[in-house]
């Protein structure tokens, strides 16, 4: 017997496949990337194509051969060409062949931003191996348990994490970022080997992360959402300051190997370089996190009254925690209308895209569906709320959730729409307000009670820096409220001043029984809140130097 329901499910995906690879072909021609080529180089590109299918390695050899001579990436060890990284990573493939990588082993790669960390990834994708993305924030415990859990069977890594890796399961072989410019091995590399998948690790901020199998690409629609929203140029140089291995980064470097962009990358951060490498290098966009702006804003009057004089990026996106409403407000006044913001996660990509004019309107959104994405808050009922009511974030679009590494372990689903995990609202004019997590909310003497509204509130303040509010147990009311506050420096404040902050504009049950005074925040590598490592004396990671810097 037919199943009608699954034929018209397979047929309405064609539809949907089609209609966006159009749209993505509009964006694509718009801002330069389609345009006529010469036939030899059109089959190359092809031939490069067919052989890696959409991938990151099928980017940069089709780079190679449309533009061999342009640069494909610059950081702190100077320019490669599309030409030079292909003979390169020619290179470092037949290296790892000779040692055993190829289709169904595993790839890590913990690297800071640089040209290491995406030729481990070319590389890889020419034996069909799959890609892990390592968190340089990870602890030597968890790298040692997601290696045995993903069964990885090498890691190319930065020589500064080898004392991390030390405790690997011993058939797990380490090769750092030094060795890989000598690495090479006999033999031709496989004419067209099987597509390996992508796995980012999530964020981990409460546990050891979890693999996320990024889903295959079939075609350019996604480029389509994002592009709808956030205008890109072909050719034009990208800053990638957001860790090039986490889901914002590796965005990113989606996008600039679409549009035959020079990538621009610098190991580490600090803010005054920050400006200073966007602006020598004149380039037309930069993907950062939240945090790295707070910290450019930061600088001395002298320091940014003279940043960008020159040379001003069109766009700066940001992505992968939250934007405070007084950053984004404040950022645009000192740097002008460049300022974008991606909301999305490693499970489903994107969800919403605020603007600058957005922003404007209305300094703490999250934006709104770009291109090809529904969004919809589902009350307890599953079902779609009215603008203004509170519910829980879910999205549809064109890169579904292709399922985590860890058995039992899923997302919430219902029919296509997948559940962010986070609680909001979508305002009159379909702009999605975030409240915070849903597993966020504690259960204080029977009254539910959200941290974000509370945390948001105690950052806004003049005198705090930056703060984070989590629930902590309570013998009396199940759980209670704790902040922990970042003060401006020379500025005193006591823990009755934050509570009355609160006190006057939200509820009793949401004011902070315990509020903590810290020099800083446990950050990841995104600049999102390490909550297990809030007021507690567990294993650290290793530094992200968004903290101090």
């Amino acid at each position: 017997m037919v199943d009608v329901a699954r034929v018209l499910e397979v047929a309405r995906s064609g539809v949907e496949q089609a209609v966006g690879s159009a749209r993505a072909v509009v964006a694509l021609t718009r801002n330069g990337v389609v345009r006529p080529i010469r036939p030899d180089r059109l089959l190359g590109m092809t031939a490069g194509l067919a052989r890696y299918g959409l991938t990151i390695t099928a980017g940069y050899t089709a780079g190679a051969v449309r533009h061999p001579d342009r640069t494909a990436i610059v950081d702190d060890a100077g320019a490669l060409t599309f030409a030079e990284l292909a003979t390169w990573t020619d290179a470092v493939a037949r290296g790892l062949a000779a040692s055993g990588v190829g289709p169904g082993t595993r790839l890590g790669l913990l690297c800071r931003n640089h040209r290491g960390a995406i030729a481990g990834q070319i590389a890889g994708g020419k034996l069909g191996a799959d890609a892990v993305l390592l968190n340089v924030g990870l602890s030597a415990t968890q790298l040692r348990e997601v290696a045995g859990e993903l069964r990885l069977h090498t890691v190319v890594a930065d020589e500064e994490f080898e004392p991390a890796l030390a405790g690997l399961p011993g058939h797990v072989r380490v090769v750092t970022d030094t060795a890989l410019g000598d690495l090479d091995g006999p033999g031709p590399l496989p004419r067209r080997p099987p597509a390996g998948h992508t796995i980012v690790l999530t964020s981990g901020t409460t546990g050891t992360p979890k693999g996320a199998r990024r889903p295959p690409v079939h075609s350019i629609s996604p480029a389509a959402a994002i592009l709808s929203a956030i205008p890109l140029r072909a050719g034009e140089p990208a800053f990638i300051a957001a860790p090039l291995l986490h889901t914002w980064g590796y965005a990113a470097l989606q996008l600039a190997v679409l549009h035959g962009s020079p990538v621009v990358l610098a190991r580490r951060y600090s803010p005054a370089e920050f400006l200073r490498i966007a602006e020598e290098h004149r380039v037309d966009a930069v993907f950062a996190v939240p945090v790295m702006l707070q910290r450019v804003l930061e600088l001395p009057a002298a320091d940014l009254g003279k940043a960008w004089s020159e040379h001003r990026p069109r766009i700066v996106a940001v992505s992968g925690s939250a934007l405070p409403a007084a950053l984004a407000t404040t950022f645009m006044d000192r740097f002008g209308e460049v300022l974008y913001n991606l909301y999305g996660s490693t499970e489903v990509s994107w969800v919403s895209i605020a603007g600058p004019a957005d922003l404007r309107a209305a300094p703490g959104t999250a934006g709104r569906a770009p291109l090809g994405t529904r969004l919809v808050i589902l009350g307890d009922d599953d079902r779609p709320v009215p603008p203004g009511t509170e519910g829980r974030v879910f999205v549809h679009n064109d890169m579904p959730f292709a399922g985590y590494t860890r058995d039992g372990a899923d997302v919430e689903r219902r029919g296509r729409m997948i559940g962010t995990g986070d609680v909001g609202r979508l305002d009159e004019r379909g702009l999605l307000h975030l409240t915070g997590r849903a597993d966020d909310m504690i259960v204080s003497g029977g009254e539910n009670v959200h941290p974000g509204p509370v945390e948001d509130l105690i950052a806004a303040r003049p005198e705090v820096r930056e703060a984070a509010v989590t629930g902590v147990p309570d013998d009396q009311y199940g759980q209670r409220l704790a902040a922990y506050v970042v003060l401006e420096p020379g500025v005193e404040v006591s823990a009755d001043d934050v509570r009355g902050w609160v006190r006057a504009e939200l509820s009793r049950f949401a004011v902070p029984r315990d509020v903590e005074f810290v020099d800083e925040l446990p950050r990841n590598a995104t600049g999102k809140v390490v909550h297990r490592e809030l007021g507690g004396t567990r294993e650290r990671s290793h530094p992200t130097e968004l903290g101090k810097a």
